[in-house]
């Protein structure tokens, strides 16, 4: 494997995924960060609920809101983490994301070690047949 190359992206760059009223946009993933991490923004119209609680067994997640405010699900709590907010989820714990507000919300995910984007499609699927559902 190569050694990564530099990465350069303006605002609104990246490979986008349109879930509906979830979109994500990633900014480096596998190969070419050497499967280290994977690096997305991922934005929520306003009241939306996410995928769900789940856990990864292997990787850690870091998530940094840049707008609005989003409530995160870490183990068994729900918090509300408004813009600047920094929340880190150890691999085996459960976690969900959602934008109970009235206000679109965005966080940016860093997903380590390893590549997430490949189960992009899969994703996007899941929620053609499941769209996002109302969070309150």
């Amino acid at each position: 494997m190569e050694n990564p190359k530099p990465i350069f992206l303006k605002r609104g760059q990246g490979r986008d995924y349109d879930m509906g009223r979830i979109k994500a946009s990633f900014k480096a993933d596998g190969d070419e960060i050497a499967n280290q991490y994977s690096i997305s923004e991922w934005w929520m119209e306003p009241n939306t609920k996410g995928v769900g609680a789940h856990s990864h067994d292997h990787e850690n997640e870091i998530f940094y809101v840049l707008e609005g405010t989003m409530s995160f699900l870490v183990g068994d709590r729900w918090r509300d983490a408004e813009q600047g907010s920094f929340i880190f989820v150890p691999a085996g714990v459960q976690h969900d994301f959602e934008n109970r507000s009235e206000k679109r919300a965005g966080v940016l995910n860093v997903f380590a070690p390893g590549a997430f984007e490949a189960r992009m499609p899969q994703i996007v699927d899941w929620f053609k047949e499941h769209p996002p559902e109302d969070a309150t």
